[in-house]
């Protein structure tokens, strides 16, 4: 199933996305004159902060909404539309970084591909992306509301995940499974984070409101949503 994106209310209210990314990028150290591709680069803000590196950086991005808003944002940049389960780029690239996107790839296996034929020997491969468990208690509420769905996310354990890339001429060099308990602030907070990303499954008015209430006395205190994130970090070294 494909995700529709609304890029400008993603910037205006769920900034926490790209925020949380700001430590991935100091994980990725880049350096002035490396090749990066920013893969899921969404509305663009951690392509730019890579920038500043010096870096020559490619943002990509299936949905032409983000890419549209990323051109705004940052109009001396380059960003593409492309898919990360089967993309190419020109010459190879010293790292591939990837926040808060390949959750939303159920074809890990070709975006490893993708990303190993991307690389130069000996590049990096930074990613964050949801991790096994991720949103578990807002799914469980989710199917008691609306019956039987089919989640569009891949949330995979460190071992999986780390077999997928090793299957792909990666040394994963490090790897963690994490929880990240997530603000969304507002009454209507949860609600919003379901039309953004879960819209495909609780697609109607009443089926939202119904999964916040049920969720209000575990999720909600003090004008804040805690949603149970749990994230996946991972580096890996391109081996071929």
């Amino acid at each position: 199933m494909k995700q529709e994106w609304d890029a400008a209310r993603y910037q205006a209210r769920h900034s926490y996305v790209f925020a949380h990314g700001a430590s991935l990028v100091e994980l990725l150290d880049p350096r002035a004159g490396e090749r990066i591709l920013d893969l899921g680069c969404g509305s663009g803000q951690l392509t730019a902060r890579i920038a500043e590196s010096g870096a020559e950086v490619i943002g990509i991005d299936r949905s032409e909404q983000m890419i549209g808003e990323a051109r705004r944002n940052f109009p001396l940049l380059r960003f593409e539309v492309g898919d990360a389960a089967n993309f190419t780029v020109g010459a190879p690239c010293d790292a591939v970084f990837s926040n808060a996107a390949l959750h939303w790839v159920r074809d890990a296996e070709g975006v490893a591909d993708s990303v190993a034929r991307a690389l130069r020997t000996g590049g990096r491969f930074v990613v964050e992306m949801g991790g096994k468990g991720n949103v578990q208690g807002i799914i469980d509420v989710l199917r008691e509301v609306a019956g039987p769905i089919e989640t569009p996310w891949y949330f995979p354990s460190v071992g999986e995940y780390a077999s997928v890339l090793e299957s792909h001429g990666f040394e994963v060099a490090f790897a963690t499974l994490f929880d990240r308990p997530t603000q969304v602030e507002g009454e209507d907070g949860l609600e919003d984070w379901l039309k953004m990303f879960a819209g495909s499954m609780a697609g109607s008015d009443e089926v939202r409101r119904e999964v916040a209430r049920r969720l209000r006395p575990k999720m909600f205190g003090d004008g804040v949503w805690t949603l149970d994130y749990r994230r996946l970090r991972a580096i890996a070294e391109c081996n071929h």
